[in-house]
């Protein structure tokens, strides 16, 4: 009996120890080996010029020397035709309420007159939820980007919605009188304020800013030529205000700014050649327009210590443009896509095993890849060097596919003893 047990001790021993001998080989081999990988992926970078300058445009200031309470009737960015309303001047608050009275009258007839007009029928009813649901949902977003202004246009709409679809309960018969009623109203309402309501309108066509700024005579596309690094620097608005906003004219704008002479000139070139390809630069500006926007150099100026004025043009999105004036901005040179591996992954040399087993290194670049069960030495060209990273691109020929590094290839960053065939489990 104790013999068997004193077995039983003993074979449980050997197989514990033989556990721990199995661990503990494997731990060093781990610390002594750290196979360490990661997967490649496709990436890009923007190589760009920051920039700091002005926006230019040809702008004209809206005056008016009347009294009155001032109502604008154009949003901002909105295009504007000669002799277009920009403006209504009431005469007093008496008149300013009589028009909104006016505003609500004509609200409530177009809902009615929807609601007589129509097929009432299910499908309109449904049709009408799910405007509904739309501006709802819009009504939200602006309140939750904090936009105020377009909020309050979502919420007339919304009102108007569910005022019609209530009235598509209402019998036909019953809503002839209230439309009757409300017109004789209107005739009223407008009878009275004929003769206390002020129209100012466009003095030609352009796009409607509510902001003025004192730059509008300061900065102007005249003055192009002119402008030098400390003029730039030195520029200060006027003071110039006014409540009635401006007219932006035409549909160019320019972006100045001061840069080293030789990067004004390198940029004029790529400019060149770029639009020679039927192609542009492409500015980005920190804030206010969310699309990159297409421009050429248009013109660099003469050098002063070392720097010069570069003035860029461009032709688009000048809407959201309008309250834009000294502005950060970067010039995106170049766009370069390839696929990301750490830069500790990349070799200079292939090393590999002869037919004697020694290893020799054929100079190339590239990196190791785990493929099957072995690290295979793919050839790379680096496209651009980050911090910590880069960016590479296949150089092995179309006949050896499987040499080709891929996106989702993983990729070894680090193993003691690496070389072309070694297997992954040593």
């Amino acid at each position: 009996m104790k013999n068997t047990s004193l077995a039983t001790k003993t074979l449980l021993l050997l197989l514990t120890l033989g556990i721990l001998a199995y661990f503990g080989i494997q731990g060093f081999q781990y610390l002594a080996d750290p196979l360490t990988t990661t997967l490649a992926y496709t990436y890009q970078v923007e190589e760009g010029i920051d920039l700091s300058g002005y926006v230019i445009r040809q702008e004209r200031v809206l005056t008016d020397e009347g009294d009155g309470l001032l109502r604008l009737q154009r949003a901002e960015g909105e295009k504007v035709s000669s002799g277009g309303t920009v403006a209504v001047v009431y005469a007093d608050q008496d008149s300013l309420k009589r028009q909104q009275e006016i505003d609500e009258v004509n609200a409530r007839l177009e809902q009615l007159r929807f609601a007589q007009e129509a097929s009432l029928g299910s499908e309109v009813s449904l049709k009408l939820d799910a405007q509904i649901m739309e501006s709802l949902l819009d009504f939200r977003t602006e309140v939750a980007a904090d936009r105020l202004d377009k909020a309050e246009d979502h919420e007339v709409e919304l009102k108007s919605l569910v005022l019609k679809r209530d009235y598509t309960y209402t019998a036909t018969e019953d809503l002839s009188g209230q439309i009757q009623e409300l017109e004789t109203r209107l005739s009223g309402l407008k009878s009275q304020a004929a003769s206390s309501v002020r129209r100012i309108s466009a003095p030609q066509t352009g796009v409607y800013s509510a902001v003025v700024d004192g730059y509008e005579s300061v900065l102007t596309p005249d003055m192009l030529a002119e402008l030098t690094p400390s003029r730039l620097s030195e520029l200060k608005s006027d003071g110039s205000d006014s409540d009635l906003g401006k007219l932006i004219l035409g549909d160019d704008w320019y972006y100045a700014v001061t840069m080293k002479t030789e990067e004004a000139e390198e940029l004029e070139e790529l400019s060149q050649r770029l639009e020679d390809q039927g192609g542009s630069l492409c500015l980005r500006f920190a804030k206010g327009v969310e699309q990159d926007l297409r421009v050429k150099v248009h013109s660099v100026g003469e050098e002063e210590n070392g720097r010069a004025v570069v003035v860029l043009h461009g032709r688009s999105y000048l809407a959201q443009l309008t309250l834009l004036r000294q502005q950060s901005a970067m010039i995106i040179r170049d766009t370069i896509t390839g696929i990301r591996v750490p830069q500790a992954a990349l070799h200079a040399a292939n090393t590999k095993l002869d037919e004697n087993g020694q290893r020799t290194t054929v100079e190339g670049t590239g990196l190791y890849c785990v493929v099957g069960m072995e690290a295979r030495f793919k050839p790379v060209r680096v496209l651009h060097s980050g911090d910590g990273f880069v960016l590479v691109e296949s150089t092995a020929a179309s006949n050896q596919e499987s040499l080709r590094l891929r996106p989702g290839d993983e990729v070894i960053i680090a193993a003691s003893g690496l070389y072309d065939g070694r297997s992954s489990n040593k």
